[in-house]
């Protein structure tokens, strides 16, 4: 299966993202955690890629598309993938099928914007390891260290309420549009936030019908 998820900054994409590789045995393409890794890096894209999140922007499509490109090159995305933050443009999505790769279902999880800025406002990461912990729901044992490494946990400034707003204009303003793209197609699957992941996961998977 060939599955494009979208929704808001902070939907639950990665949480279901993961679940959904396990359960069909195909990778999950993340280009969050991608560009994530290039920042910390300091690699010349990953410089290019910061100044961009920073300001609440979206990624320009060259760095996005050629990343993409690259990895469902690769063998483990023979049988099917999971694509997570891309496409997050119509132009995008129009390279994409330009290039020919193939699109099973767009899945879109639908969360109010309120809650998503209740939702990263408490989300804390590990400098380190990037291990994801929340305030309210997940903290760590020890106020500021990771459990799992002992590094240092910090709020990404990506997840602070302000850019989270401004990441959620340039969402509805960019991104969303997409869900009409899809719909056009035929490909688009809507699912309504739940209360917990896991009740979250069992929506999709009746959407799915896996």
């Amino acid at each position: 299966m060939r599955l494009i998820l979208l929704g808001a900054p902070g939907a639950g994409k990665g949480t279901q993202a993961e679940v959904l590789s396990k359960l069909l045995g195909i990778p999950t393409i993340s280009t969050g955690n991608i560009l994530r890794a290039a920042m910390k890096e300091g690699t010349p894209i990953g410089l290019q890629a910061k100044a961009y999140v920073e300001a609440g922007q979206l990624v320009p499509d060259e760095v996005i598309i050629g990343i993409i490109k690259d990895r469902l090159a690769q063998d483990d995305c023979a049988k099917g993938y999971i694509l997570d933050g891309v496409p997050r443009t119509i132009p995008q999505a129009e390279a994409m099928e330009k290039m020919g790769i193939a699109i099973d279902c767009a899945l879109s999880i639908e969360v109010e914007d309120q809650v998503i800025v209740d939702r990263l406002g408490g989300r804390r990461v590990c400098r380190d390891c990037g291990a994801t912990y929340h305030m309210l729901s997940h903290r760590p044992q020890k106020d500021g260290v990771c459990d799992v490494c002992g590094g240092e946990v910090i709020c990404r400034k990506d997840d602070d309420p302000e850019t989270v707003k401004a990441r959620l204009v340039t969402y509805h303003r960019e991104t969303e549009p997409l869900k009409a793209f899809y719909a056009e197609r035929g490909l688009l699957k809507a699912v309504e936030n739940q209360p917990s992941a896991e009740e979250t996961t069992a929506v999709i998977r009746s959407a799915l019908g896996i």
